[in-house]
Order: C-alpha cells, then sequence, then structure tokens
C-alpha cells in the first residue's frame, strides 16, 4: 500500500487501546506501520538490486525484529531530546512494550501489502515465495477514509466537548479507531467475496475454445467490480476485464490475445542475468518480447500481465510514437554474442543502460 494508508493504519492501532498501556505507543506504531519500506534505499545499489530487494528482508518476519528495534531507538532518542516528556506524566514509556508493539505494527505493514497485487515476501530469506492476496488496489480509497474518518471524527467531538464544558480523562479516539479497524475488516471481506467471483466467471467459459490451465484476477484502482483477468492456455494468454457484480467476463469486447512467444538463445540468455532470474523469480504472468538493434545488440523485455492492464498506463502512447508502456517491466541488453552488458529501464526515448550487479 502506499505510505499514508500504512501511517493511519499504525496511528488507529494506538488509538484503538494500545496508548493506554504505556507512553509513546501511537508514535511507535504509526512510524514503524511504515518503517519496512525503508527498502527504498536500496536505490543507491541501482535500480537492478532495488528491484531484486524490493519488499524482501525488510518485509520479512525476520527482518522486522531489527526494523523494529530501529525505530524504537528512534522514538527513544526523540524521547530523550525532549528532556523526556510525554504527554501523560502519569503513563512513563515501557521499551520492551514498544518493540512489541512496533513488531505488531510492522506485520500489519506485512499484511496490508499482501492484500494488493504485487506481493510480498514474509519468509525471505529462508523462502523466496511471493505470496499475494489480489483483492485490493496499491491506494484503497474505501479504506483510506475509513482510517482517516477514525482518527479525525473523535477529534471533531473531543471540540465540541470542550466548548460544552465537557470533560474526559486519558486518552481519545477509541471508539472511532475501533470502528475503523473493524469497517476495514469487513471491506476485506467484501473485497474477497468479489474477487473470488471474479475467479469463478473465468473459470465458467473457454478462450478461443480452449479450457484455462489458470487464472488471476487483479484489482481496479477505482471500480471495485471491475477486475483485470489473466487467463493462461498452452498456447496464449488471455487479458480479459471482468465485472463481478454480473459476474461476466469481457463485458464490452475487450479481451486481448498475447501468443507466448518461442524461445530462443536471445531470451534464455535474458533470462539467466542477474534482473531476468530476479525478474521471473516475482513474476506471475510473465512474457518477453525481442527487441534487435541496428549495431546487432538485443534488448529482451520482459511484461508481467498482471500489471498489463492497468487504466491510463498500457493504453497511454509514449512518445507519440504508438508504444505502449510496461508498467513495472524491464529489459535486459545483450551485444551481438549475447553477453548481458546492461539493465534498461524506461522507453524508447528515454533509456538508462544500468551495469549488470554481480552473480550472486
Amino acid at each position: 500500500m502506499e505510505p499514508v494508508t500504512h501511517f493511519l493504519t499504525g496511528a488507529c492501532l494506538g488509538r484503538a487501546g494500545l496508548n493506554r498501556k504505556t507512553a509513546l505507543a501511537t508514535l511507535t506504531l504509526t512510524l514503524a506501520a511504515e518503517a519496512p519500506d525503508l527498502d527504498v534505499l536500496g536505490r543507491f545499489g541501482g535500480p537492478a538490486f532495488a528491484f531484486a530487494h524490493h519488499r524482501g528482508f525488510t518485509h520479512s518476519l525476520l527482518g522486522l525484529l531489527p526494523i523494529s528495534a530501529l525505530v524504537v531507538g528512534f522514538v527513544y532518542l526523540i524521547w530523550r531530546m525532549r528532556g523526556r516528556k510525554t504527554s501523560d506524566p502519569t503513563l512513563p514509556p515501557r521499551w520492551g512494550l514498544l518493540f512489541g508493539y512496533a513488531y505488531l505494527a510492522g506485520l500489519s505493514h506485512i499484511l496490508l501489502d499482501f492484500t494488493n497485487n504485487y506481493g510480498v515476501r514474509p519468509f525471505w530469506p529462508f523462502v523466496e515465495k511471493w505470496y499475494s492476496w489480489d483483492i485490493v488496489f496499491i491506494f484503497e480509497p474505501v479504506m483510506f477514509v475509513l482510517l482517516l474518518a477514525g482518527l479525525t471524527a473523535p477529534a471533531l467531538f473531543s471540540l465540541i466537548d470542550s466548548e460544552v464544558g465537557a470533560r474526559s480523562t486519558g486518552p481519545r479516539g477509541r471508539l472511532g479507531a475501533v470502528l475503523a479497524l473493524l469497517l476495514v475488516l469487513a471491506m476485506y471481506g467484501v473485497r474477497d467475496f468479489e474477487h473470488r467471483r471474479a475467479i469463478n466467471a473465468l473459470n465458467a467459459r473457454t478462450y478461443e475454445g480452449v479450457d484455462a490451465l489458470r487464472v488471476s484476477a487483479y484489482p481496479s484502482p477505482i471500480n471495485p467490480f471491475r477486475w483485470g483477468g489473466v487467463v493462461e492456455t498452452p498456447a496464449f494468454f488471455a487479458l480479459a476485464p471482468v465485472n463481478s457484480w454480473t459476474p461476466e467476463v469481457d463485458p464490452q469486447g475487450q479481451m486481448e490475445i498475447r501468443y507466448k512467444p518461442e524461445e530462443t538463445s536471445v531470451t534464455l540468455a535474458a533470462k539467466r542475468s542477474y534482473l531476468g532470474r530476479r525478474y521471473l523469480d516475482w513474476a506471475q504472468y510473465p512474457i518477453t518480447e525481442t527487441e534487435a538493434l541496428p549495431e546487432g545488440q538485443f534488448i529482451v523485455h520482459f511484461q508481467d500481465l498482471r500489471f498489463a492492464q492497468l487504466p491510463g498506463l498500457v493504453d497511454r502512447l509514449v512518445g507519440g510514437k504508438g508504444k505502449r508502456s510496461t508498467p513495472l517491466g524491464a529489459g535486459v541488453l545483450l551485444d551481438r554474442d549475447l553477453r548481458v552488458i546492461g539493465d534498461v529501464y524506461g522507453t524508447e526515448d528515454k533509456r538508462n543502460q544500468v551495469p549488470e550487479p554481480a552473480a550472486d
């Protein structure tokens, strides 16, 4: 999920009652709920390194231990810099409990990232397998509004109480935060139900007269009842929008057939590269396209078809030349002897050739 939703989730966890056990609980939970995204620092190692380690160690059950310690250490530093003062002098910080809270918030981060279709590797580095629920987009408006309301509505009522002279003790906002979290869980239930309907609709038909080997449905960023269906058959992939409300596959005749490319020595060389191996480990429906360059070099473009139906990305023409963008795609640059000489990112006009990382 995007960062603000993670922050809001951590804040709601604190307001839901955990802030009644120790000082600095809400601050710790809020920071720790986003802390696993510190893996963005991997960008300093280059695009291929960043891609290989994104949602890796910091998003794992083991990696949350040092991440939680880092967050608690940062909160401790802030506490010392403020003269060991807290908003409630009668409630001291309990550092062991705060570490447990930080780990809990980190688990909430992994859970939220698991719900979208990029996926997580919670058992990394022991198990490299990716897991994804595929029920919400990276930004879920309903969830965002629920969490925001759960935090702001109690503050509004508190302001009204202060105007009429009402008094209250202890941390505020518990009921609003609890309701927000419960409604988010209910939203997940609805989204999972709609996702299952989309999957069943995809399985219930044939494609070009052929039964599906496997099917998946991925969420739309706007319409909760529209899903991007991906169907694999022995010879091709079918990209078919699904309306889970009906439910109906390809209601407007927009299905696209993508035939599986023939494997060649060029594609095999690209798949053996650092980026190629990492991409294939992560992708659910990988497909390649080979581009021959005038100087005898090749670019093997990698694309994961689960992202091929993103509105405004695939349909948008790049550079006015009729070349479609490839969300979360990448390419491997090979010389005429099929040696990897770099990774390619961006469009045809804006290529960044990045040296291949050392073999691991």
